[in-house]
């Protein structure tokens, strides 16, 4: 069975940075894409950035480039996703999926991490 524990969020000012964690296990991580994903009150989740294990392969939503930056550790079976300059708009909670699929849609995500909540506030 797929397990995703995320960590490191919470409550940051504007300019701020934070680094979310996601540990799986349950898996062959190498075999996968993990992508974290963001949803805000009452609008749906979407792909902030991805990486394929073992692998350098990486995505990043324009609205993140040049701010996040997402890598692995495969001795560790997690992927840390960086996020500097955080602005309000980065607010939601963040959930780590992984897939067999390189797909940035939520649909073909079929195992998901807790959710772990992000704040940028004044």
């Amino acid at each position: 069975e797929v397990h995703l524990v995320e960590s490191g969020g919470g409550l940051v000012q504007p300019g701020g940075s934070l680094r979310l964690s996601c540990v799986a296990s349950g898996l062959s991580f190498e075999k996968y894409v993990f992508t974290w994903f963001r949803q805000a009150p009452g609008k749906e989740r979407q792909a902030v950035s991805g990486i394929t294990g073992g692998g350098p392969v990486t995505y990043y939503a324009d609205s993140v480039r040049g701010r996040f930056t997402i890598s692995s550790d495969d001795a560790k079976n997690t992927v840390y996703l960086q996020m500097n300059a955080l602005e309000p708009e980065d607010t939601g909670v963040y959930y780590c999926g992984a897939s067999l699929e390189r797909s940035h849609s939520a649909d073909d995500y079929h195992d998901w991490g807790q959710g772990i909540q992000v704040t940028v506030s004044s």
